[in-house]
């Protein structure tokens, strides 16, 4: 199947009007926000693998004291905290302004 496209001109070129304080504010806040609830989104699937093998968040249950094995396998736990690493340095260049 064959799609003919167009060439679609952006008109003019010429001075553009740059965005206002505000809106780069705003654009800073929404970009950094979705960054923090994605890794907070990765930190809760790492936190769950805890789950009935830690208790009240702090205490190591007795039969976990042999060794952890996340139930989701190690390679997707590791590539978890990698994607976790991620997001975290991702937000901190941007509030740094290396973006």
């Amino acid at each position: 199947m064959e799609t003919e496209l167009r060439l679609i001109s952006g008109g003019e070129p010429g001075p553009r009007e740059l965005p206002s304080p505000e809106e780069l504010l705003r654009h800073f806040r929404n970009v950094t926000r979705s960054l923090l609830e994605d890794a907070l989104s990765v930190w809760s699937e790492l936190y769950g693998e805890f789950e009935g093998k830690v208790t009240f968040g702090t205490m190591v249950a007795a039969e976990s004291q042999e060794g952890f094995q996340p139930g989701c396998g190690w390679p997707e736990f590791l590539e978890k905290m990698r994607r976790l690493e991620h997001y975290l340095a991702h937000a901190r260049r941007i509030c740094e302004g290396r973006g």
